[in-house]
């Protein structure tokens, strides 16, 4: 009996031993591993996958190509796991991981979480973002886009578990609390809201630029605290023209010089589509938003975008383009003849004409033009000089033509003569812009250490 007795004891004591065993590892492994969200709809999947490419995410989350060895083909880095490191007047700012890792990525974000994070700059664990991520720009998508991008980053995104580079930058800009001021003082925090003395197409094209697109953390010129000096056409500044990491984003505005005043909406659209348009192709930074971004974009959205732009008055003009004038015909004869002795035409004749042909009116879906371009007739000439050193291609589309290559001139011009041929170019075929001097040059050579 006792027996008996003591072997049932023994039995319950293993039972509750176990069943504490069974609940101490499902506590542990639910640590670990999240519950999953509830599966999701694929239809909302496939729309998330599109805001995203709207947005641009894989543009700044996404590290460029790892190369193992010289001469090795690059690897492409996986998507959405962060690291690329973006440069800014305070130093380098490596973005995060943004896949649903539950250790290195988002894995374990709430939907709010997510929401906070992309409009108010604040991670789940707190942390501020620095301002190279544009949260005043996405605090003004829907809440119904908000869910989509949520529903794809969790469930249409494969999970990365590598950490992105942490970014360090020097006292006191590592002191993120201080962005709480930052923030009350500069960051936009209101949805999006219609205009009704605007159309449909309109409103759409303004949602787009403003908030998912966030056109105006590049194209907006930015304040002494790195602030854009504006988020809509309410600011005399929006989408005038702004460096960031030594590339000048051109002036958006109707400004016939530098701006897109002699450029059709179906020109604009077609540009964003295949990075070629009335004889402009993207260039810089813009490349990677046309190859990850707009190329993908539905005609209707591209349309609605080009309307939006071509609505915004001509605003911040740079230099002027005038291709009847007597000066423009003389000096284009006078360049096919090779007789011009002004500084830089000769460095022209020889470096750049087979390309951009003497008259500067380049090659059709191959070469940009020069005549008029608004890049070169830009109020900053920083583009222009980082593209002479640094070389660069013209974008890789599904509907466009080849891409083609600009070579480097950093070994074989000097800073002299690289300002010479550019306040040439400036100033000819009936362009008409500031010079660039070769101080100018020298400074975004050492700021690129090239």
């Amino acid at each position: 009996m006792k027996r008996n007795v003591r072997h049932v004891i023994e039995r319950r004591r293993g039972a509750m031993a176990a069943a504490c065993a069974w609940l101490l590892a499902m506590t542990a492994n639910a640590a670990a591993n999240p519950p999953a969200t509830p599966p999701a709809d694929s239809a909302q999947i496939e729309r998330g996958a599109y805001l995203a490419k709207a947005a641009d995410c894989a543009g700044c989350h996404t590290a460029p190509p790892r190369v193992s060895r010289p001469g090795a083909a690059p690897t492409p880095a996986p998507p959405f796991a962060g690291g690329l490191g973006m440069g800014s007047p305070f130093g380098t700012i490596y973005s995060s991981n943004i896949t649903p890792d539950p250790q290195s990525g988002i894995g374990r974000y709430s939907y709010d979480d997510f929401a906070r994070a992309l409009r108010e700059g604040i991670a789940a664990d707190g942390r501020r973002l620095y301002p190279a991520m544009p949260y005043p720009s996405f605090a003004k998508i829907t809440d119904d886009d908000m869910h989509a991008l949520y529903v794809y980053f969790m469930h249409g995104v494969q999970p990365v578990a590598v950490p992105a580079p942490r970014t360090r930058l020097p006292f006191p800009f590592s002191q993120r609390w201080a962005l709480t001021f930052w923030d009350w003082a500069f960051a936009a925090k209101d949805r999006f809201a219609p205009d009704a003395k605007h159309d449909a197409q309109w409103n759409r094209g303004a949602y787009l630029v403003q908030s998912l697109g966030h056109c105006g953390a590049c194209h907006t010129p930015r304040g002494p605290a790195y602030e854009e000096r504006g988020y809509d056409e309410s600011s005399s500044a929006y989408l005038t023209g702004g460096t960031n990491d030594h590339w000048f984003a051109p002036n958006l505005t109707a400004d016939p010089g530098s701006g897109l005043g002699r450029s059709s909406a179906a020109e604009i659209a077609d540009f964003l589509r295949r990075g070629h348009g009335n004889g402009l192709i993207a260039f810089g930074s813009m490349v990677q938003v046309v190859e990850d971004s707009t190329q993908y974009l539905n005609d209707a959205d591209l349309a609605a975008i080009a309307a939006y732009l071509k609505s915004l008055p001509p605003r911040a003009p740079g230099g002027y383009f005038n291709e009847r004038s007597s000066a423009a015909r003389q000096t284009a004869l006078a360049l096919k003849t090779g007789d011009v002795e002004r500084p830089g035409a000769g460095i022209y004749a020889s470096y750049c004409a087979r390309c951009h042909q003497m008259d500067g009116v380049g090659v059709p879906q191959k070469y940009p033009r020069l005549a008029g371009n608004p890049a070169v007739l830009s109020s900053s000439s920083a583009s222009l000089v980082r593209l002479l050193i640094e070389g660069g291609a013209s974008p890789r589309t599904e509907s466009g033509p080849q891409p083609r290559k600009m070579p480097s001139f950093a070994g074989r011009l000097t800073d002299t003569e690289m300002a010479r041929v550019l306040t040439f170019v400036r100033n000819t075929w009936g362009n008409t812009a500031g010079p660039v001097t070769t101080r100018d040059v020298s400074s975004v050579r050492r700021a690129l250490h090239k």
